[in-house]
């Protein structure tokens, strides 16, 4: 124990290590141009989900049949709806339910996925090769499909949405983090660490999981986007959010079947789709420059 005490004090902690690591990687990241573009992207469309009690000018399902399918004006920036409905009202409520699936999905999928992996990862033997098999079975589909089947047996509805796709995200984590922890436990200071009688729950907390930080932090990251882009698609094919809760993917589908009269229907909460897409994804690149040695160029 005296030995493991000095070597604490030595230096410090991986969990300081990391620290530092990611804000050298914050410096990085804030010149980067394009990274934060696509935050200052981000941040508006939280801001929007955030007040959009405030912001949006009308009730998000308030309907006014006079007003129906009029197009972008003064008084209806976006137009309105076939039901009268103010659609740049419904586009801010709807980036609430963007971002909230798409984050919590991926905030779900992320924990149960890193999980898995490192049970797999450092149990070996007979468990990780039942853990890897189901993990194989979840990416032998593509994830869009993946969801369409969980959505089949769960239902319908936004919570619903969030938990079909966190778990087809569950796989690529596991399997993410399963082959990083592979890769470090086989360095000398775990070993070491064993050698020692560190207990097993101390190495994994102060060794493993600050080495694996910054992969997992980078697959999040692209994830959103994936996440967001397949809700609206659920929503799209009527397996996700249901009416009339604001949801980009059921204003495009609703719109489509007016696309020749009123096509800002459709094009309006497409373009915020798009354009939230855009942001993250740019966000996202600048996340994987800054924290991936290999993209910086940085020496082991």
């Amino acid at each position: 124990m005296l030995a493991d005490s000095n070597i604490r004090a030595s230096g410090p902690s991986p969990w300081q290590r990391l620290t530092r690591h990611l804000m050298r990687s914050w410096q990085l990241l804030r010149r980067q141009q394009k990274a934060m573009a696509g935050m200052g992207i981000v941040l508006a469309f939280v801001v929007a989900a955030v007040f959009a009690p405030v912001l949006a000018p009308y009730p998000p399902t308030e309907q006014n049949f006079m007003d129906a399918m009029q197009g972008p004006s003064a008084q209806h920036w976006m137009g309105t709806d076939s039901f009268g409905q103010d659609i740049l009202s419904r586009v801010f409520y709807g980036a609430r339910s963007a971002l909230w699936i798409g984050f919590a999905s991926v905030a779900l999928g992320l924990v149960v996925g890193v999980a898995v992996g490192l049970l797999a990862g450092l149990r070996g033997g007979r468990t990780e090769w039942v853990l890897m098999r189901v993990v194989d079975g979840l990416l032998a589909f593509p994830e869009l499909i993946m969801a369409m089947a969980f959505m089949a047996v769960l239902g319908l509805g936004m919570n619903n949405v969030i938990l079909a796709l966190a778990l087809s995200f569950v796989g690529p984590f596991a399997r993410t983090v399963r082959a990083d922890v592979l890769q470090v436990k086989a360095r000398p200071f775990i070993e070491a660490a064993r050698l020692m009688g560190v207990p097993e729950r101390e190495i994994v907390r102060r060794h493993v999981l600050p080495n694996i930080a910054s992969p997992i932090l980078i697959q999040a990251g692209m994830r959103i986007s994936i996440a967001i882009l397949l809700a609206s698609g659920l929503s799209f094919l009527g397996l996700g959010v249901v009416p009339p809760t604001p949801d980009w993917g059921l204003m495009i589908a609703e719109g489509r079947g007016f696309v020749s009269m009123a096509p800002w229907m459709a094009g309006m909460p497409g373009l915020a789709l798009a354009t939230l897409l855009i942001g993250l994804n740019l966000m996202a690149e600048g996340l994987r420059d800054a924290l991936d040695p290999k993209t910086r160029g940085d020496k082991p």
